[in-house]
């Protein structure tokens, strides 16, 4: 039992890690709580996989087994060579406004496995199962494994994943234990040399022409997919950090380090908490901002941070959530710069309209400042 699930979570751990719903969990976790987006990859990936595991142990009551042995061994070359491909395909949507966060990351995980290696794995394992429930708790403990580990790298090396080492071992996982498989499940008589060779030889060049997008990409500095998910959970809150870290005062200026109680050392470790820690949306305890704001923090400094924000949540999206960490440390800026936090609700027009009604000359500048940064 116990061997059969250490199996299934080391092949679909193998299979997952670069997949596109290991990036779509990355994706998530700049939206939602990280509980509640593993929580929705446990329930999709259940479901998904149970399907797939319930179906191949139907196969293998009805096909010989030396036939299913055969296939799996074929399956598994297959997803050796599947996991090289280049991933160009679109960013998976999903309606955040129709259900909670739990839901919508089930439902994304559900469909986004539908006919992905990842299920067909599943069901190949199935296959030759004595014990299928146990198969179905390594494989979605294997999803939950990738996901986490993805969420945590994103957040904390950003871009620096090394996914093309990633994708070698990972199809290497497969083409071994699947030429492995082969060679046990093949009839003796077709195991000769020169098949060996010219299977080799079929393979190679396979794994050349499936790897030259990937090679092209590197040579001309283009991020593959999971460095670019990776980028963006990571840009999330470093790119930010250092402008209101230039805000504060420091010790010399204030005295005593208000930690919490002042706006911006609570925006600071609100920060540290996204970049250190992986933790986008706070727990409950950040609701509230400090309730004064009497230092003399410098405008320009103010601005620049705002501005800054303001065009992340242009470019990346705009999370309804008050405690995801862009939007507390938008809060805590506006309430220095104009005495109050301001309404917002996505629409970018209605608030720079509210930004110009308190104080046109800050809003001309942070217009300014946000075009330049757009245009780098």
């Amino acid at each position: 039992m116990i061997k059969e699930l250490l199996r299934a979570f080391f092949f679909i751990f193998a299979a997952e890690i670069g997949d596109k719903t290991q990036i779509l969990a990355m994706t998530f976790a700049t939206q939602y709580k990280v509980q509640k987006v593993l929580l929705g990859v446990l329930i999709g990936s259940a479901l998904n996989h149970g399907i797939a595991i319930a179906l191949g142990s139907y196969l293998s009551s009805v096909i010989p087994l030396d036939k299913i042995q055969l296939v799996a061994g074929l399956m598994f070359v297959v997803f050796g060579l599947w996991t090289l491909k280049s991933d160009n395909e679109e960013e998976e949507k999903s309606n955040k406004k129709s259900f909670g966060p739990v839901i919508t990351v089930a439902i994304a995980f559900f469909l986004g496995e539908l006919g992905d290696k990842t299920q067909l794995t599943a069901m190949t394992l199935g296959t030759d199962a004595n014990y299928p429930i146990f198969i179905l708790f390594g494989t979605v403990l294997g999803m939950l494994a990738t996901s986490s580990l993805g969420i945590f790298v994103g957040s904390i090396i950003g871009d620096k994943v090394p996914e093309f080492a990633i994708k070698l071992i990972s199809s290497g996982i497969f083409l071994f234990f699947g030429t492995l498989k082969l060679f046990q499940t093949v009839a003796p008589r077709y195991i000769t040399g020169l098949n060996i060779i010219i299977y080799f030889m079929l393979l190679s060049v396979f794994v050349y022409l499936l790897l030259k997008p990937t090679l092209n990409a590197r040579k001309s500095g283009i991020k593959l997919p999971m460095q670019e998910a990776a980028a963006t959970l990571y840009i999330q809150a470093n790119e930010i950090k250092s402008a209101v870290e230039n805000i504060c005062l420091g010790e010399s200026n204030c005295g005593t380090c208000a930690g919490n109680k002042c706006l911006i050392g609570f925006t600071k470790k609100a920060l540290k908490a996204a970049t250190e820690e992986g933790v986008f949306i706070l727990p409950s305890e950040w609701d509230e901002l400090p309730k004064y704001n009497s230092k003399n923090f410098e405008q320009g400094k103010v601005v620049e941070a705002l501005a800054l924000t303001i065009s992340h949540l242009n470019r990346y999206g705009y999370n309804a959530d008050g405690n995801y960490v862009v939007n507390k440390v938008r809060q805590a800026l506006e309430f220095i710069a104009f005495g109050e936090m301001l309404p917002f609700d996505g629409n970018m027009e209605k608030y720079y309209k509210n930004i110009k009604k308190r104080n046109e000359k800050i809003h001309d500048r942070i217009k300014k400042r946000i075009k330049e940064q757009e245009a780098v």
